[in-house]
């Protein structure tokens, strides 16, 4: 006599739920990540992330690595904020050295950190909606990156790790006339902004996938760390930039962008709106960058090596808080240099997002987590 197991129905009959694997390999995850659900029908009950798909040990390459190699395997956690990755490296090898970098070079990078922002945000902003079914914004936002892209790359050689940072400064100066063509590629794309921004904010169909799916609270989101677009989306008003200034955020004034509905919508129109902010900063740091003259870099013995000593560096990375916690014995290479990253912290909250919602809204919520899986797996 052979039995029946009838498999979730999701219509309120005695079944066993489905245990169903989603990934390692999936569309919407960009990069390498599982999760494992249990289903009753369509709808989710409980839901575990599981990470390491991606892991490169990149703590423990640091320790071999000497303070200029470790900012190319800084760079590339987070493969859309390269720029911004490096920069925590360098803060906190400088602070332990007690160096002082030039004025310019403070305000030049400041202006590369938030051009940065814009080409991380621009990524998200055209695939989130391309993942639940939109395929235009990708058009328009990729037009509006490469704007930028062309900016950076004139700049430091590279498109997506720039390595342009080094511990004093900047590798070096920037070529002639380089400010007036970024402050020309940022004048573009902000009168072009409207074309994705009104084709996607208030569309009928975006709104109904995102408006009200996936609430985060703001206790859950302190709860599990989450920071950046993720945690302000869900009324945590707390930006590193303003709330404890680093290069030159402390003579810029910050609008920090944030909603309180805490749901799918939120955190896109968090990104969205976080991109006009981008653009101004990004400007008014270029204009202070025409007064001054001098040098990008302080000189450095071939041998750089960090005093005996101990230091945390934290920055507002386009994804949220990125800290480096650096412990020097005095040697060339960090005795131990631990990596805080946002969307490690942030992917946390999936476990208590999933449950309870329905699996075609489980791709719109995992999309607005806004996560690059190599931050996670680091």
């Amino acid at each position: 006599m052979t039995s029946e197991l009838t498999v979730g129905t999701g219509t309120g009959l005695e079944t066993a739920d489905m245990v169903l694997n989603i990934g390692p390999q999936h569309p919407s995850t960009h990069g390498v990540l599982r999760l494992k659900l249990v289903l009753d029908g369509e709808r989710v009950i409980s839901a575990e992330p599981i990470i390491g798909y991606m892991h490169r040990g990149a703590e423990k390459l640091f320790e071999v690595r000497d303070y200029r190699q470790i900012i190319m395997l800084a760079n590339r956690h987070d493969w859309l904020s390269a720029f911004c990755n490096e920069l925590g490296v360098v803060l906190a090898v400088e602070r332990l050295m007690g160096i002082d970098v030039p004025e310019r070079a403070v305000w030049l990078r400041t202006a590369l950190a938030e051009l940065n922002r814009v080409l991380n945000h621009l990524m998200f902003l055209g695939s989130y909606p391309l993942e639940i079914g939109a395929i235009t914004p990708m058009f328009y936002a990729f037009r509006e990156r490469e704007t930028i892209q062309a900016v950076l790359e004139e700049a430091s050689g590279g498109r997506m790790h720039y390595m342009y940072n080094r511990v004093g400064g900047l590798k070096e100066e920037v070529p002639a006339g380089w400010t007036t063509r970024a402050r020309a590629a940022i004048d573009q794309v902000r009168r072009r902004m409207p074309d994705l921004d009104d084709l996607i904010r208030r569309n009928e169909i975006f709104l109904a996938r995102t408006v009200g799916v996936g609430v985060l609270s703001a206790a859950d989101a302190a709860a599990f760390g989450a920071s950046g677009p993720v945690g302000r989306a869900s009324g945590l008003d707390f930006d590193l930039r303003r709330d404890e200034p680093y290069l030159a955020y402390g003579e810029l004034s910050v609008p920090v962008v944030t909603r309180t509905a805490g749901d799918c919508h939120s955190r896109f129109e968090v990104l969205l709106d976080q991109v006009y902010v981008s653009l101004d900063l990004a400007q008014a740091c270029l204009d202070r960058v025409d007064q001054l003259t001098g040098p990008v870099n302080v000189r450095l013995p071939k041998v750089v090596k960090a005093p005996e000593g101990h230091t945390y560096a934290w920055t507002e990375n386009p994804l949220g808080v990125n800290g480096y916690y650096l412990v020097s014995r005095g040697e060339k290479t960090p005795w131990r240099l631990k990596l805080r990253t946002a969307s490690y912290s942030n992917v946390q909250a999936l476990s208590t997002l999933l449950p309870g919602t329905l699996v075609p809204d489980l791709i719109a919520i995992l999309g607005s987590m806004f996560f690059v899986v190599g931050d996670i797996d680091k």
